[in-house]
């Protein structure tokens, strides 16, 4: 593909790097934008959800920029923001060199076959640069380093050439003829235009006037409009950074992880995967039963690990649906400590549930290699001691799960989901058992539970409260985010319960770590 050809084609950047390495500040001394939408975001200086820009290069190159937080509680966002970007924009703060979220970043993005980028060794005005420079490419041979500082715009010119250099071999995904594959991680509502979901276009095209399906639920709509970075257009191409005017579906509905779709695509949610992966240097080997969340576009789902032998196949037999195409990419992460293990590339997205053999390896291989397979791999047998896997979520599961999701951070009672989604109290508490396995619940109290994201944005507020008074109480937290002293003596609770904080008469201090 000629030159000129590949420069008219757009691409996503993602950001990564530790907490406090200066990511938002220097996208915002490029940009002109600060990627921090969220008020408590803007007042403490740290990144909690995603943020986006659009970066015009030296070249006439337009690029998305995905900014994710750097704190180790936020690792499952920057997954999800990272799993759609072509090139890195790794930040490493002069003052403070390579930490722990700087490997496990790099980590994943190097899982993702994310391997051309830039890095920049921000706030060069202070500590030691040369020595992080020294320390960098060590860790990353090969790829450009560029002393930058925000504060005093130094570098600026220099690092978006570096990035137009690296841009310079891709191609992005504009010229991907697959099905349109909107992976949304935004779902709002807005005063006289309705329902608007955003995310990264992976492949194929939305326009507006086109009807589409939203998986896994299987809704139904209509593009009524297309925005790129808040400009109109017919039709958005694959590699940028899209928002939908959607209609037929409430914004309630949906949210991050669905995935927006063309009707006749050959998609479909599924519980199984047959994959091939490969493992980070040092990870122990995953044995049979063992735990892991898979990660894959913006969602992401607990799975037992059952190996099939060959170069790394395994079965991945998921407690909440993915929607994945052969050749995609997935991220393994272990549940407790959270880490990064490994990646995958999916072979089967629909197979059956089947034991190791030769002839599933022999029929996995052809399928990584393009041909088709002789014969179906064979069924599965139980084996001795395999832990019981829990059932799949159903429909009524999903849309207790998207209740809690448009609840916030004030969701309902147990006993109140249960009359809003029709089910007895039986019922309800055994899909949101469901949902707790499959990380798409936590319970907070003992009639309560949230969604994982609100609860995140919840528990970092209440951490910054501790760090700046040194404690939280009911009552500064039910001040600080507005809410009731219900809610705020239960997410203490459960902050002391997860170990984050420590109860000590009335007030909650910050564990050490």
């Amino acid at each position: 593909m000629a030159t000129s050809q590949r420069r008219d084609q757009p691409l996503t950047l993602g950001t990564a790097g530790h907490i406090d390495h200066g990511k938002t500040a220097l996208i915002n001394a490029l940009t002109g934008k600060n990627t921090d939408r969220l008020p408590e975001e803007r007042s403490r200086g740290i990144s909690i959800e995603l943020g986006y820009a659009p970066l015009t290069l030296p070249s006439g190159r337009q690029l998305s920029v995905v900014d994710v937080p750097g704190h180790e509680r936020f690792v499952r966002t920057m997954v999800a923001g990272a799993s759609g970007v072509d090139l890195f924009l790794m930040c490493v703060a002069a003052d403070d060199g390579v930490m722990p979220q700087t490997r496990e970043h790099l980590a994943v993005l190097r899982q993702l076959g994310v391997n051309a980028g830039v890095v920049a060794v921000t706030k060069a005005d202070t500590g030691a640069p040369e020595l992080v420079v020294e320390e960098v490419s060590e860790l990353l041979p090969g790829v450009e380093t560029v002393r930058v500082s925000a504060l005093e715009r130094t570098g600026l010119h220099e690092l978006l050439a570096a990035l137009d250099r690296a841009a310079e071999g891709l191609t992005g995904r504009a010229s991907d003829d697959g099905p349109a594959r909107l992976h949304l991680d935004r779902s709002f509502t807005l005063r006289g235009i309705g329902t608007v979901v955003t995310g990264t276009l992976w492949s194929g095209s939305i326009g507006q006037g086109d009807n589409v399906r939203v998986l896994p639920r299987g809704l139904s709509a209509r593009v009524r409009s297309v925005q790129v970075h808040d400009q109109p257009v017919e039709r958005a191409a694959a590699g940028q950074r899209v928002a939908l005017n959607l209609v037929g579906v409430g914004w309630r509905d949906l949210g991050r992880g669905d995935v927006v779709t063309s009707p006749d695509a050959d998609l479909a949610p599924t519980y199984l995967i047959d994959a091939a992966l490969s493992l980070e240097p040092g990870a122990r080997p995953l044995e049979r039963g063992t735990r892991v969340h898979i990660h894959h576009g913006t969602r992401e789902a607990p799975a037992r690990v059952v190996p099939l032998g060959g170069p790394g196949y395994a079965q991945l037999r998921l407690e909440a649906p993915l929607v994945p195409l052969p050749g995609d990419r997935l991220i393994v992460r272990q549940l407790a400590p959270p880490d990064t293990v490994g990646s995958g590339v999916m072979i089967d997205a629909h197979p059956r549930k089947h034991r190791a053999s030769p002839e599933v390896v022999e029929r996995l291989g052809a399928l990584e290699r393009g041909e088709q397979p002789l014969a179906e791999a064979p069924p599965a047998e139980p084996a001795q001691g395999e832990p019981e896997e829990p059932p799949p979520l159903d429909k009524a599961a999903l849309q207790i799960a998207s209740l809690l999701r448009s609840d916030g951070t004030e969701p309902r009672t147990d006993n109140d989901l249960a009359e809003a989604a029709g089910l007895s109290g039986a019922e309800a508490a055994d899909r949101l058992r469901r949902l707790v396995a499959a990380g798409q619940a936590v319970r907070v109290g003992r009639n309560l539970h949230f969604h994982p994201e609100p609860l995140a944005e919840l528990e970092a507020r209440v951490i910054a409260l501790c760090e700046r008074n040194g404690s939280a109480t009911i009552a500064t937290v039910r001040d600080e985010l507005g809410t009731s002293r219900k809610y705020a003596q239960a997410l203490l609770e459960h902050l002391d319960g997860t170990k984050v904080t420590r109860r000590i008469g009335d007030e909650h201090k910050l564990r050490a770590r």
